[in-house]
């Protein structure tokens, strides 16, 4: 079966680098599914999990806080400021930081603070959902 190779990238690190059969991936209009051959485009995509099905038939999980996608017949490329492994992501954490967004829109002083806090609530509550879907394969 044809692959593509992806490469996942956050600010910090390569998350993922490989070949894969199909990614799956947050659109900001919709899922995107991505086979070998896709038809190039460049998009931003919201927060959410990534899914790769990889050449062994494998399968990894990336959470991206947000981005852009990058689509060449033969490699796909998504940059992320963050991106966090799915094997890596802490319940714990993200739900004590969507209460800390939770409670930083109670308490906005102004309409730069709500559209802040309301962004890092979205983001993590995301991520909850990718952590989700991650242990849901396991």
């Amino acid at each position: 079966m044809a692959t593509i190779h992806v490469d996942v990238v956050s600010a910090e690190e390569s998350i993922f680098s490989g070949e894969a059969k199909f990614v799956a991936l947050p659109g900001e209009a919709g899922e995107l599914g991505i086979l070998p051959g896709h038809t190039p485009l460049i998009t931003r995509i919201k927060p959410g999990s990534v899914r790769i099905e990889t050449a062994d038939g494998g399968e990894e999980f990336v959470f991206v806080a947000g981005g852009i996608l990058e689509v060449q017949p033969n490699c796909v490329t998504v940059l992320s400021d963050t991106a966090i492994r799915g094997k890596d992501l802490d319940e714990e954490k993200a739900n004590q930081a969507r209460a800390a967004a939770e409670e930083a829109i109670k308490n906005a002083k102004s309409d730069i603070d709500l559209a802040r806090a309301q962004s890092e609530l979205a983001v993590m509550a995301a991520q909850i959902a990718a952590l989700r879907k991650f242990r849901q394969k396991r």
